[in-house]
């Protein structure tokens, strides 16, 4: 229409911060209201909202059939979450219902499903996404569409005994030199559990055994993956979120981790319950082993929303939990010197080859996080971890053995 008399159209969330995005788990009350502002009389057929929540992928591969020939295979899944209709406006007899000038407003409420909900998130290849949308219909115009959306965000309780339990392991690689043995290599490495929460420091214990006639440098990352999955098939991005250097263990000696400290930046929890999306957590402990690929141990990792409780109590309610634990997604992230390593330099060559004919291939986000929950990472999207440091400050002493000089 050449002359609107519609003004606005908003969705307006009931919540304490209005400038953020609502933050909601399963089983909470969504409400708000729908505000119109009309410039004169205006005519209204109905107004309806719609509030929905998918998982959804899609990405594409191009595929060869001969020579000459190439097509284009798409893949693609969604898993529906939330289909909740309402109608705020609309008279019974199917007349049509006048609305002076002015403002109106049209409260809503309605209630997410009382069963498990899956975290909101944002990827290259997928998303899960909750929204309210309105639309205003009105005689000869065109139909008025807008939409809002809303993060969920589901608890993950890290005072739990699957993620209270340490995280131990060993592995050990024979260095080689022109087909000959030269000495062995070892990592022993334990962290105190498995789950943690972003912000916190990861105290990592470890030792490594360094029988070659080469120095060697250990190291340790946090890693990310996430898992897209449709019609059988899987789509991973992988990304180093956080390192630790250690210092150099040269030919023959031991060097021993009594704690050493990696940060965990500010990232989204782990999502474990989707079907066809996943985001995974690994603690990657390696070594250079000369003549051959990387030694790397790695011990899994869950981030979770609720942090761990010191005294043990577990009295307080998931609202009052939210109100502590939402503290993380306000972090900033302060320049930093140099990113993390790309992930291709953390994996060993025999890992990369296992993990290529596992899922298809795809470049790496060499460090740069994506969104994880749309909702709040607005303000980290695009943007490195945090700084990290190169150099531990509380070095611990090297523990030195002597050893047979037989290569």
């Amino acid at each position: 229409m050449i002359f609107d008399k519609l003004k606005k159209i908003d969705i307006v969330f009931d919540s304490p911060e209005l400038d953020s995005v609502p933050v909601f788990s399963s089983g909470d009350v969504v409400s708000g209201k729908v505000v119109l502002e009309l410039s004169g009389e205006t005519k209204v057929q109905s107004l309806k909202l719609h509030a929905e929540g998918f998982a959804q992928v899609h990405w594409t591969e191009s595929r060869s059939a001969g020579s000459s020939t190439a097509y284009t295979q798409n893949y693609s899944d969604e898993v529906e979450y939330l289909n909740r209709r309402e109608v705020l406006l609309q008279a019974d007899n199917g007349e049509l219902t006048v609305l002076s000038a002015g403002r109106h407003e049209y409260p809503f409420s309605f209630q997410l499903p009382e069963e498990t909900l899956v975290t909101s998130f944002e990827g290259k290849h997928g998303s899960i996404r909750y929204w309210v949308k309105v639309k205003l219909h009105r005689p000869w115009a065109t139909v008025k569409k807008i939409k809002k959306e809303f993060t969920v965000i589901e608890p993950i309780d890290i005072n739990t005994p699957s993620l209270l339990a340490p995280q131990a392991g060993t592995k050990e690689k024979m260095a080689r030199i022109w087909y000959r043995n030269c000495g062995q290599v070892s990592i022993t490495a334990k962290i105190d559990r498995k789950g943690y929460t972003p912000g916190e420091v990861i105290p990592v214990f470890a030792e490594f055994d360094n029988s070659t006639s080469r120095s060697v440098v250990p190291r340790a990352y946090i890693t990310q993956t996430q898992t897209f999955i449709a019609r059988g098939t899987m789509k991973q991005k992988r990304a180093v979120v956080a390192t630790l250097c250690g210092d150099i263990v040269g030919a023959r000696h031991r060097e021993t981790w009594h704690g050493r400290a990696i940060k965990i930046p500010p990232v989204g929890p782990s999502i474990q319950q989707c079907r066809i999306i996943k985001v995974e957590y690994v603690l990657r402990v390696c070594v250079d082993v000369p003549g051959t690929s990387k030694l790397s141990l790695e011990l899994p990792l869950v981030m979770g929303t609720i942090p761990l409780h010191p005294f043990g109590s577990r009295t307080s309610s998931v609202s009052s939990q939210y109100s502590v634990n939402m503290e993380w997604l306000r972090m900033a992230i302060p320049e930093q010197p140099e990113p993390p390593p790309d992930y291709s330099t953390v994996v060993s060559d025999e890992e990369a080859v296992q993990s290529s004919t596992a899922v298809q291939p795809e470049e790496d986000l060499s460090g740069v996080l994506q969104r994880s929950l749309m909702a709040y990472v607005q303000e980290f999207r695009l943007r490195p971890p945090p700084v990290y440091s190169e150099v531990d400050p509380n070095p611990q002493p090297l523990t030195m053995r002597p050893r047979c000089m037989t290569c």
